[in-house]
């Protein structure tokens, strides 16, 4: 997907940031709705159509959650259903058309009604077949549901889908091609859900199997993929159809690739069950997931994201690389909730990287250090984004002990992005930002209720509500803290927040269930246990060389992806090897949880470097290059979750007190390392020497630390004796404001 860009693209009061003013720069705009490049904004009717249907998908997972749940299968089902109805309705398939006369031509639109017939014909074929099984048939013909309805189906749904690749229409038009494969999406879900609720459910995945799954079911992929293509670009969707293509030619590779071999129809009539598509993915997508998206919107119509952003600036701003500093908070709590790396890095990016150039970062460094910061709020828990939820769903372990074990390696991230900017702040001779030009804290303190949602979410999971009502209670206590700020949530407002949660939900639903798509190859071709068996041979030469191939792989898998599907993939392929040589589940998937997220600044496919390039105006390459460096620790914090698993709360409190400071110590040795200052200048011998003392602090072995103590604190001392603990750089010209 294209760097989405927000109504207010700077974010800034009256776009000032530049001009000398007395007032104070406070964000303002940070929570306006981003809209991507190729989503359709509607007017009249249109515009409150798709409003009306974005509530209702909203308000439909609010209640089946809370009050009158459903089925699971089929909940799941029109889960997916309603995200693809809707994101065929939002996002247009081809480049928008500057004006009437650039628009495709009148045949283009004609053809996409003419399909309108084909379509309507295969929707109305399963009212039909719903009939017939009413009646009181065990099933239906197998030559009806493939002469009328799996053959009408496919050649509109492939017919509609090319269409919609060439078909230009202005903005604000609604494409009939599209239309078309909305229709599809209730054909093709309307047959799932009439077989999955009767006996033909038991027979998914055998030869007795009705052909019309096999057929919904790869017209559902293939809806899946074409709207995935749309909201998250053509990585993920390149990737699943390699894994698709390896269902088929898989009996032909040779070695531990190949194996005995499905047919077309064995497989699609059991990929959409929650072997696969209906799996681990969709079902997080369809509880925890939307209800945090849902929890996200209403933060975001109450304002409380430019209030997080300016707190950040009334607490971090006045400090040397002010704006820097100011990021990193900003960024860890907005990317915290709404769950992808990119689009904090739009949100939150566009008021601090330009501050960022202003006290003097080069617009390489503002754009990466914005990038690893946003990417950082994916491992910031309690909600650590969606991953997460999704870690739970796959190995079994509580939420709460998830969002335990992730603290440290949090603080770590942090810590480092932190002293990275701070060193280079003071290599520069940077200034801090002005008393007047930053909010004033004594009055933002005032609205530190605006925290509540997030500590009553906090609370109620620590309770032991479960996840569902603990989201639920903060989504409302979202809307209730909003009657006693500046930003009340009226009826509108909160219909406004159901909107918009529905919208924002489109991307991550389609990313879920195509990850699905190639979970469900790896289950059902057990290419997974033959990866398992290769790490198994690698660990018995190496176990540190079997943890480098699987990071390779994990960041491999991840590059150009949404984190969430990243994860999810990586964690089908990889964490099952890692636990098979003997990792504890809880260390390989979130080794394969951190690789996977940063993989959003890993060159050379680096979504959120590429995003934070876009606002500064850097090379991307350069800027993922830089960001890569900023994050360094996310990628050897990883390996230390093996060596010493006290870093996710295993252990003594001793143990975890111990590895948690040393750790810290040896980030900061990293940190300086890096940005080649402590205390002042370090030549390469010296960068030498720190970088063997952080990793042997960061080891978490008691000699190690020891060891690397030794070397931090006569660092220390040399530093100190040579430079007067960084006097000198108050003699250094800081560059003008």
């Amino acid at each position: 997907m294209s760097p989405a860009t927000p109504q207010n693209p700077n974010g800034l009061k009256d776009d000032a940031l530049l001009a000398s003013s007395p007032d104070p720069i406070l964000a303002e705009g940070v929570d306006e709705e981003v809209v991507e490049p190729n989503r359709r904004v509607f007017t009249g009717w249109q515009f409150l159509l798709f409003a009306t249907l974005a509530i209702a998908y909203s308000s439909f997972h609010l209640i089946s959650l809370n009050v009158y749940p459903m089925e699971t299968w089929s909940f799941r089902i029109v889960h997916i259903a309603g995200a693809l109805i809707l994101g065929y309705g939002l996002f247009a398939g081809a480049r928008f058309a500057e004006d009437h006369q650039t628009a495709s031509p009148a045949w283009f639109k004609w053809a996409s009604y003419a399909l309108l017939v084909p379509a309507a014909y295969t929707l109305a074929q399963v009212f039909l077949m719903q009939q017939t099984i009413n009646g009181g048939a065990m099933r239906i013909d197998a030559a009806v549901e493939t002469l009328h309805y799996g053959y009408p189906l496919m050649a509109t749904t492939a017919a509609a889908i090319v269409l919609s690749w060439f078909y230009r229409q202005t903005r604000h038009r609604f494409n009939p091609a599209d239309l078309v494969l909305m229709i599809c999406a209730l054909a093709s879900a309307g047959y799932l859900l009439m077989a999955f609720n009767t006996s033909m459910r038991m027979s998914t995945g055998t030869s007795f199997a009705p052909p019309g799954i096999s057929w919904a079911a790869i017209a559902g992929s293939l809806l899946i993929l074409e709207l995935t293509r749309r909201v998250a670009g053509l990585a993920l969707v390149i990737i699943s159809a390699v894994f698709l293509g390896y269902v088929f030619v898989g009996p032909y590779l040779p070695g531990f690739l190949g194996y005995p071999g499905l047919s077309l129809q064995r497989f699609f009539s059991q990929v959409y069950t929650d072997a696969g598509i209906l799996g681990p993915t969709t079902a997080v997508s369809s509880t925890y997931i939307i209800l945090f998206i849902i929890f996200a919107a209403f933060l975001q119509a109450s304002k409380v994201g430019d209030y997080f952003v300016n707190f950040a600036f009334a607490a971090a701003g006045r400090a040397r690389g002010g704006p820097a500093k100011v990021s990193i908070f900003a960024s860890g709590l907005m990317g915290m909730i709404n769950g992808t790396s990119a689009g904090n890095v739009v949100s939150t990016g566009s008021l601090t990287i330009p501050l960022m150039k202003k006290v003097g970062y080069p617009a390489r460094s503002a754009g990466a250090i914005e990038a690893a910061a946003s990417t950082g709020g994916q491992i910031m828990p309690p909600i650590m984004g969606a991953g997460a939820f999704i870690m739970a769903e796959v190995t079994g372990i509580p939420y709460t002990d998830i969002a335990i074990a992730a603290v440290i390696p949090a603080i770590l991230y942090f810590a480092s992005i932190y002293f990275m900017v701070d060193f280079e702040a003071a290599r520069k001779g940077m200034r801090g930002m002005r008393k007047d030009e930053i909010p004033l804290f004594s009055k933002l303190i005032k609205q530190a209720y605006l925290f509540a949602p997030i500590i009553i979410l906090i609370v109620a999971l620590f309770m032991g509500y479960s996840v569902i009502r603990a989201g639920t209670l903060a989504t409302a206590s979202a809307a209730v803290v909003s009657w006693i700020s500046p930003n009340k949530m009226g009826v509108t407002a909160i219909l406004k927040a159901l909107q918009l949660a529905g919208t924002m939900a489109i991307q991550i639903i389609a990313v879920c269930a195509c990850a699905g798509l190639i979970v469900g190859v790896i289950s059902l071709t057990g290419v997974g246990a033959r990866f398992s068996s290769l790490l198994l041979g690698l660990a018995g030469v190496s176990q540190l060389l079997a943890l480098v191939f699987a990071m390779l792989i994990s960041i491999l898998l991840g590059m150009g992806m949404p984190t969430t599907a990243a994860y999810a993939v990586a964690a089908s392929v990889v964490a099952p090897g890692l636990i098979n040589i003997g990792i504890e589940p809880l260390i390989a998937h979130f080794f394969v949880f951190y690789f996977a997220v940063v993989s959003a600044i890993t060159p050379p496919v680096a979504l959120a470097s590429y995003a934070a390039a876009g606002i500064s105006g850097d090379n991307p390459m350069g800027t993922s290059v830089a960001s890569f460096k900023i994050g360094l620790a996310a990628f050897i914090v990883p390996f230390m979750f093996f060596y010493s698993p006290a870093m996710l709360m295993e252990g003594s409190a001793l143990q975890i007190l111990r590895v948690g400071i040393t750790a810290m110590l040896g980030i900061i040795l990293l940190s300086g390392m890096v940005q080649a200052w402590f205390f002042g200048p370090v030549n390469v011998l010296k960068r030498v020497i720190m970088l063997i003392g952080a990793l042997c602090m960061i080891y978490g072995g008691i000699y190690t630390d020891i060891a690397g103590l030794a070397i931090g604190a006569g660092l220390v001392m040399i530093q100190r004796k040579q430079f007067g603990g960084g006097k000198h750089t108050d003699k250094m010209q800081a560059p003008a404001s």
